[in-house]
């Protein structure tokens, strides 16, 4: 199976999960696999609202 490539930069869900007090549970888990699926749209709503304002 291969990997998919990220459309969203590392660095940027980091950015985004720190303002939304999700960053946390990432570094105390070591990755994103014990982010909830609420928290993840949440990061992916604020990156799209990211993107739209850079248009």
């Amino acid at each position: 199976m291969s990997r998919r490539t990220s459309i969203m930069s590392e660095n940027l869900k980091e950015e985004i999960a720190k303002e939304l007090g999700v960053y946390e549970t990432v570094k105390r888990d070591g990755g994103w696999q014990n982010v909830s699926s609420k928290d993840c749209g949440n990061i992916v709503t604020k990156a799209i609202e990211i993107a739209n304002r850079k248009v």
